[in-house]
């Protein structure tokens, strides 16, 4: 829900739709996609039965329980819909009709706050608790509950509290809406183990319905969620995963950093990099800023403090031309909906983090890149991992030679995809025109493919050896590497900034990820290429 302008409705016109009507009037939505209409549907369903319930003898439910099975799960329904589709409405607009509040679990406070700044543009009014209120936040929280606010936000962290469960108990929560769902199963185990409380919160409050929604999940990661939040018993609803205006692409690279900067001058703005780590955003931050001119870049990681958080968020929100540098914090934070390009540094774990971090681009509807920087050390340490887990899938993504998306879609549960844009599929069509062209035209095609082509640090130092196979030796190799990257950053962005301990690690990867080797007999201390 993202500034709202409320209009005038016609008082006839949604007198049979009061879900359309609470839309229209409230957020100015006049259409409510399919997706959207089936999940609003299983809430308000699911509210039905549990008031038909509550005047039924033991008799009477037992056998309303045998005859609508189906009812019942669906007031326990996992929700899987692409990331920018309008989940927020699925809980929003049945907010409206319920005549109690919507606890909504949110898992990052940037978010809570953004959340409740979007629901005050509207017509939802809102409380949020957190960690560190005083006992008058509290009292006040729920003063403002007892006079009619709709929604209540929170994190898992401070519903561990046994009186404030207790003090929720008695608030009369119509439904439970848990956002990012997923990672109950991918945060649970490690660094936010409140999330394998949720199913105890559930059961204390009890609400009629609860709602998990997550933008990407695999079959295992929803089996687990499930079982925690809903003891297995749940309906699961998906809309299309596949964001179709996503474009896919893998650049090997061997100085990230590097080819970051001349990816931050080529690429759409604006333009997030995802980076590993806070120090990471920060010094990439730091480089783009030395090169390009201050301000043209700033961090986000969750080590900021509120304030400075709702500063950066504001600049990188109203710029057109901004680059974010942030950890996966910003990945389920604040929304802005034109960005342009996402370049991760980095390789997220799981195709769900990486679909999840993909998506904050393109949320207007507009094609957006989603770029992968990929070096022999990321192979070589995804390769580390089993064939079935969750990070072989990311190695076999960036490595493919068949369509990216359809790697991704697979890790999902096995959709089939029409590929609407990765590096891959485009190639080979490319290749596909190429061989319906004869003589000159096809002499200028391939002329003009060459003059487009991107090539890596990586690609590049490799077919130096290729081309001249058994000239280099590895001091030599990494000098020619040198001069040809500094000429390009001269040529592109007017600076060099490549160094020969950059040119060593390249070397190095080649030689450690098996793509190059020293020759041993006849060109001793030379370099071969080793082919796949």
């Amino acid at each position: 829900m993202e500034n709202v302008v409320k209009v005038s409705a016609d008082p006839n016109l949604y007198d049979d739709d009061p879900v359309a009507k609470a839309a229209f009037e409230n957020f100015g939505i006049k259409y409510l996609f399919p997706w959207q209409r089936l999940v609003i549907a299983n809430i308000l369903e699911a509210y039905d039965c549990f008031l038909k319930l509550k005047d039924m003898s033991i008799e009477e439910r037992l056998l309303f329980d045998k005859e609508n099975t189906d009812s019942f799960c669906k007031g326990r329904q996992i929700v899987l819909l692409p990331t920018g589709a309008g989940k927020s409405l699925c809980f929003q607009v049945p907010a409206l009709i319920f005549d109690g509040p919507t606890l909504v679990i949110y898992p990052l406070l940037a978010l809570m706050s953004d959340q409740q700044r979007r629901m005050e543009d509207g017509s939802l009014r809102s409380v949020v608790f957190r960690g560190g209120q005083s006992e008058e936040e509290r009292t006040e929280n729920f003063e403002k509950i007892k006079n009619g606010a709709q929604i209540i936000l929170a994190n898992p962290e401070v519903l561990q509290s046994e009186k404030l469960i207790n003090q929720l108990k008695n608030v009369g929560i119509k439904h439970i809406a848990i956002d990012e769902a997923h990672c109950v199963s991918e945060w649970g185990d490690t660094f936010r183990s409140a999330y394998l409380g949720l199913g105890k919160v559930i059961e204390q409050i009890n609400p009629p319905v609860i709602t998990a929604f997550t933008a990407t999940a695999s079959p295992s990661v929803l089996e687990r969620v499930s079982q925690i939040l809903f003891n297995g018993i749940a309906h699961v609803v998906r809309s299309e995963s596949d964001r179709k205006n996503i474009r896919y692409y893998v650049i090997k690279a061997g100085a990230k950093d590097k080819e970051a900067l001349l990816l931050a001058k080529k690429e759409q703005k604006p333009l997030i990099f995802f980076c590993g780590t806070r120090d990471k955003a920060e010094a990439m931050c730091k480089k783009l800023n030395m090169v390009f001119g201050d301000n043209t870049s700033r961090f986000y990681h969750a080590g900021l403090e509120k304030e400075q958080k709702e500063v950066v968020e504001k600049w990188f929100y109203e710029s057109k031309d901004g680059i974010l540098c942030a950890t996966c914090a910003y990945g389920m934070g604040v929304d802005k909906k034109d960005i342009k390009t996402v370049i991760h540094l980095e390789p997220p774990e799981t195709p769900e983090a990486y679909i999840q971090e993909a998506g904050r681009g393109g949320r207007d509807g507009s094609v957006a890149k989603a770029i992968l920087l990929w070096s022999l050390n990321d192979s070589l340490t995804f390769g580390l991992y089993g064939e079935k887990s969750r990070q072989a899938y990311i190695k076999h993504f960036a490595e493919t030679r068949e369509c990216r998306r359809q790697v991704l879609l697979d890790a999902l549960g096995g959709e089939q995809a029409y590929c609407s844009g990765c590096d891959v599929c485009e190639n080979r069509e490319k290749e596909g025109e190429a061989k319906n062209l004869k003589g000159l035209k096809k002499r200028l095609y391939f002329i003009k493919e060459k003059k487009d082509l991107y090539v890596s640090d990586l690609d590049m130092a490799y077919s130096l050896v290729k081309r001249c196979k058994n000239y280099f030796s590895e001091e030599e190799l990494e000098e020619e590497v040198t001069e040809k990257m500094k000429n390009r950053f001269l040529k592109d962005i007017g600076k060099n900034v490549w160094n020969n301990s950059d040119s060593v690690d390249i070397v190095r990867q080649l030689k450690q990820g098996g793509k190059i080797a020293e020759c041993n007999i006849l060109w001793k201390g030379k370099l071969k290429p080793i082919y796949p």
